[in-house]
């Protein structure tokens, strides 16, 4: 290994150094959908955190070569992967070839800094940004104490007036009319007040509203699964760019198929929550026999019934499994069969979608209008904004909800305030002023709003 970095070295091709940065990468692209991300818990694979103590006693490649193709080592016999096997086995490792050594020492650096506590998110990422703030409190209630003291100032003045008037009459040896309180607030001044303060308060609710308009924040709809972020991201710490890949490399962050569910719900059969309730619906909208453990042929084709039948089956082998004192379906048993039944295909059907198989119709729940251009992957990939900035602590949502309000305010808001990793990025070399004026100490940091954050055509082309 010596030998080939000198080799390399000299033909002046660069190294790259192992870092805990890379391996977090690495381990989001390729491990995280099977290994937790504490690396304590073990998931549909291992947990990960005793990984090089386990081939302590074994050269270093041959852990490179376990981790590129572990079917390999183990089909050539080597003692530590067949027994690794025979403890894991039916669960087959994914291959990955393609992995160079530094993006596996990266990955190991990585995993050791998770499980000791030692690493971390930044404290400064690239957008760390203004964390999204929570719904603030109506201000109705200062407007209508507002309006309130204005109507009682105008009693006032009104009253004042009727007295100076009197007066003014008393010396002048005229006999006075005073007003009474009715024919006060139905004068023409109260009048023209009254008429003048309705249409500022029907002005600013109709902008407020017109403002409002499409706005969802705290919108948390009934999805088809019930499938629960805080399971999945909080207690399996499954990273967000795991099923929505999209977000690093696209526009959008995209809603994973249900082919995404399967790489660990073809081995995780029974829900911690709801037993087999939500996990089913998966499986019958792929075509997967969970009974076999095989996708079903020609699935399109199969009548209801046949599915029936199979799904009937599921549900009650799995209650039997589960409860304790059960050796045989039962009233309760036969009832679970046909409310899960119903729930599969009420949540899988439609008046447009007759067939149980096929995409899941999930609910959306963020949406901008059609004139505002939003990208994910500049944000997330060369922004490094955390998820949690726009969406919430999502990880800590059983249902998922829109935490942000999304609004214009809000989004110029967090380009005003979040500061850019200036130095250091060759993508903003060319803003030598900014570079010139960092360096004399006249300016402190760069925000977004000064790299053109907050031009108009940025977010509506």
């Amino acid at each position: 290994m010596l030998f080939v970095l000198v080799y390399l070295g000299a033909l002046g091709i660069s190294h790259a150094e192992p870092t805990a940065d890379a391996g977090k990468t690495v381990f989001k692209n390729y491990c995280a959908s099977c290994h937790a991300k504490n690396m304590k818990s073990a998931m549909t694979g291992p947990a990960l955190a005793n990984a090089e103590a386990n081939w302590a006693d074994y050269p270093r490649e041959e852990l490179y070569a376990w981790i590129r193709n572990s079917q390999a080592l183990i089909a050539a016999g080597h003692p530590r992967a067949v027994e690794l096997w025979n403890e894991y086995k039916p669960t087959v490792m994914t291959a990955f070839p393609n992995l160079t050594d530094e993006e596996i020492e990266s990955t190991m650096l990585y995993i050791r800094g998770m499980a000791d506590g030692t690493y971390g998110p930044s404290v400064v990422a690239n957008g760390s940004g203004p964390q999204a703030q929570p719904k603030e409190a109506s201000n109705n209630f200062l407007y209508y104490a507002l309006f309130g003291l204005l109507a009682l100032l105008a009693l006032i003045l009104t009253r004042v007036i009727n007295s100076l008037s009197k007066i003014r009459a008393a010396k002048a040896g005229e006999v006075y009319q005073g007003k009474t309180m009715w024919e006060s607030l139905t004068s023409r001044g109260m009048i023209t007040f009254v008429i003048f303060a309705l249409i500022v308060l029907g002005g600013y609710t109709t902008v407020n509203k017109a403002t409002d308009l499409g706005r969802q924040q705290g919108y948390a709809p009934e999805q088809p699964i019930k499938f629960s972020h805080e399971t999945h991201a909080g207690l399996h710490k499954i990273e967000c760019q795991y099923c929505h890949d999209g977000a690093r490399r696209s526009k959008h962050a995209v809603i994973p198929a249900a082919n995404t569910c399967m790489n660990c719900h073809s081995a995780i059969s029974y829900g911690s929550e709801y037993g087999t309730a939500e996990i089913s619906k998966i499986y019958a909208s792929v075509g997967y026999d969970p009974n076999t453990k095989k996708y079903i042929d020609d699935y399109e084709n199969m009548p209801k019934d046949s599915i029936q039948a199979i799904f009937s089956k599921w549900i009650g082998d799995q209650y039997i499994a589960n409860t304790d004192g059960v050796d045989e379906l039962d009233k309760v048993g036969e009832k679970l069969i046909k409310s899960e039944w119903k729930s599969i295909v009420s949540s899988l059907t439609n008046d447009q979608k007759e067939s149980i198989g096929g995409p899941i119709e999930w609910v959306r729940i963020h949406n901008l209008p059609d004139h505002v251009y939003f990208n994910h992957s500049q944000h997330v990939t060369i922004g490094e904004v955390e998820c949690q900035t726009c969406h919430g602590k999502v990880e800590e949502m059983a249902i998922a909800e829109q935490h942000a309000p999304l609004s214009m305010g809000w989004c110029i808001n967090c380009h005003r305030e979040t500061e850019v990793k200036f130095s250091d990025n060759e993508y903003y070399q060319s803003y030598a002023k900014y570079h010139e004026e960092m360096a004399s100490g006249v300016r402190e940091k760069v925000t977004v709003q000064d790299i053109g954050g907050l031009e108009c055509q940025k977010c509506h082309y």
